[in-house]
């Protein structure tokens, strides 16, 4: 047990173990004894924290089936505890039984809708633009604009067609066993994606980076991964995160890092107006992170020509 004592001169409360304090008051005990008492209780606490360390049980990883992570509805990875002493920010992944790499909401639903619930939803996002149309004082019916719904709907179901892709049918068991040790690099990746916010495009390029442990993922895949998750309504930095834990957890490497450059139109024609104006974003796991030296290979073989 612990107590406390209270210092007369800065009014501090200290603890101080009853064992030690029993010690020290005691007029009976000499300097002998009170050594030979002190070790004995310390090897006593050291003896109850290594075994109360040892039952420790550690969480359980992350099941690669599927490539799915975290529950439906949660958007964002969460960080490690101080238990587990992981690398990477995927420790506290949850696997998602149906292999959709952070769905959304009704994710699910349109994964697994029907052709007749397709048709029903197709059709009540177009009565919705429909309304939106009249709303900004245009004639839907006109005829410019009379199949513009349908056209629209077709056009937003393909921009964000990520909602229905699986990472394990992305990745296809493109995962193939190879003793290579050096830096794997994929670059000037194209991508487009909706910004959440304004429901307007950002467009760029992405590099995306790895040192295989014993795997290594088939090239075209990474250009996949990033236009599956690409293809949701979507933040940069959120991006750019979920395309690094993605490589992480299909091949489990030494390290991923991804670096996003892209320019966005809610930039440059609305609010501030600023074309021409990017953004870039990055994200290192593993030996990137801890490793100067890896990280500065990496960013340099991303700006060279």
């Amino acid at each position: 047990m612990q107590t406390k004592f209270r210092c007369q001169h800065c009014d501090i409360d200290f603890p101080i173990w009853d064992f030690a304090i029993s010690a020290l008051m005691s007029s009976q005990i000499d300097g002998a004894s009170e050594v030979a008492l002190l070790s004995t209780e310390l090897q006593r606490l050291q003896t109850t924290d290594t075994n109360q360390k040892s039952t420790y049980v550690p969480r359980t990883p992350a099941s690669r089936d599927g490539y799915g992570f975290r529950k439906s509805g949660v958007s964002t990875p969460l960080k490690p505890t101080a238990d587990e002493q992981s690398f990477t920010s995927t420790s506290e992944l949850v696997p998602d039984p149906h292999g959709l790499g952070w769905p959304a909401k009704s994710t699910v639903s349109r994964l697994n809708a029907t052709p007749e619930e397709k048709a029903e939803r197709e059709k009540k996002m177009a009565q919705a633009i429909r309304t939106v149309l009249e709303c900004i004082g245009e004639d839907p019916d006109r005829e410019g604009l009379l199949r513009t719904p349908e056209r629209y709907t077709q056009a937003l179901m393909f921009m964000t067609k990520g909602y229905e892709e699986r990472l394990v049918d992305v990745i296809n068991d493109a995962v193939f066993a190879e003793d290579h040790d050096e830096m794997v690099l994929v670059r000037d990746i194209e991508f487009s994606s909706l910004c959440e916010h304004h429901l307007v495009p950002f467009t760029g390029k992405v590099a995306i980076g790895y040192i295989p442990n014993k795997l290594v993922l088939g090239l075209s895949k990474l250009a996949r991964i990033s236009e599956t998750f690409s293809r949701r309504l979507q933040v940069q930095e959120r991006l750019t995160k979920q395309i690094a834990v993605a490589v992480q957890e299909a091949i489990r490497p030494r390290g991923v890092a991804v670096v996003m450059e892209a320019s966005h139109m809610c930039m440059s024609m609305r609010g501030v107006q600023k074309p021409g104006s990017t953004t870039v974003t990055s994200c290192m796991l593993g030996c990137f992170r801890t490793q100067q030296k890896t990280r500065e290979e990496f960013l340099t073989l991303i700006k060279s020509k």
